[in-house]
């Protein structure tokens, strides 16, 4: 059976109770290593690979992460879609701790992560004005709402760079923004799914509001990682409804990104560039 979809798990998820028929595997990358093994199991009647983004035992900073070697497995593995789950802030009230939010947009905080495949000889722009799959995450946000969380559809996820939280001048210029919940991961890896023709949407945990709040400095480190867990708990829930009910062949436009986004002639390519890309670009590039 083949790897249909790939799950990243965030900071409190990482492993899920409801994989059966595991076996770890390690997938090398021209990019180095992804954050660890991936998991390689059987949820809802499908084949799915497991990664835990920080690594086992949270190691891995959020810029630190190989974001390449990442995504770069996942399509090495076979995976057409990517559902991801991420502790984020609240920057609005009425998205609680606890709640779920499906953002359908992000915006960039970060400074210098790499986020493409290409370069080295092959230049490529692919569309990103919608950078979450549509269908993927309806579908997302539907099981979510049947596991009987609070669930939030659309809305902006702000990528910070951290590893520090964000000042008070920060959150309350988010705010004034209209921006929704701020994260530390996620646009990398929305990034890099698109080019690599990979759907992917993302269920955005809120843990806690950011330092906008009147009450953030009642919020204790206790109480934060308390809902982090119950947030996991719920994650995976949601996950494994959103697995039985995606559907096996996909109609959205990502599985054809790269159709119009290639401006080097493949006869331009470096061999080794050609070579390294090839599961990526592979049927561009006869």
């Amino acid at each position: 059976m083949s790897i249909e979809i790939g799950i990243i798990g965030g900071s409190g998820l990482y492993d899920m109770a409801e994989l059966t028929d595991r076996e770890e595997r390690v997938v090398p990358t021209p990019f180095g290593d992804p954050s660890g093994p991936y998991v390689i199991a059987t949820l809802r009647g499908r084949r799915v690979a497991f990664l835990a983004r920080h690594g086992v035992g949270h190691r891995i900073l959020p810029s630190e992460l190989n974001f390449r070697a990442n995504i770069y497995a996942f399509k090495v593995l076979g995976v057409e879609r990517v559902l991801s789950a991420s502790a984020v802030g609240s920057l609005k009230h009425e998205y609680k701790p606890l709640d779920i939010v499906v953002p359908d947009q992000f915006f960039d905080r970060t400074r210098g992560r790499i986020s493409t495949f290409f370069g080295r000889g092959l230049v490529a722009h692919v569309a990103f004005a919608h950078p979450v799959c549509g269908e993927l995450a309806a579908i997302a946000a539907d099981a979510t709402a049947a596991v009987g969380a609070t669930v939030h559809r659309g809305g902006t996820y702000v990528n910070m760079e951290g590893p520090q939280f964000s000042t008070l001048a920060e959150s309350k210029l988010y705010r004034a923004w209209g921006m929704d919940v701020i994260g530390m991961t996620n646009l990398q890896e929305a990034k890099l799914a698109r080019e690599a023709e990979i759907c992917y949407a993302t269920l955005a945990l809120v843990t806690d509001y950011d330092s906008w709040h009147p009450d953030h400095d009642a919020v204790t480190v206790d109480m934060i990682i308390a809902n982090l867990m119950q947030n996991a708990k719920t994650a995976q829930q949601a996950i494994a409804e959103a697995v039985g009910r995606i559907p096996a062949a996909r109609t959205c436009a990502c599985k054809d990104a790269l159709a119009t986004a290639i401006v080097t002639r493949p006869q331009d390519v470096p061999e080794k560039t050609k070579r390294e890309l090839a599961p990526i670009v592979g049927r561009y590039m006869k």
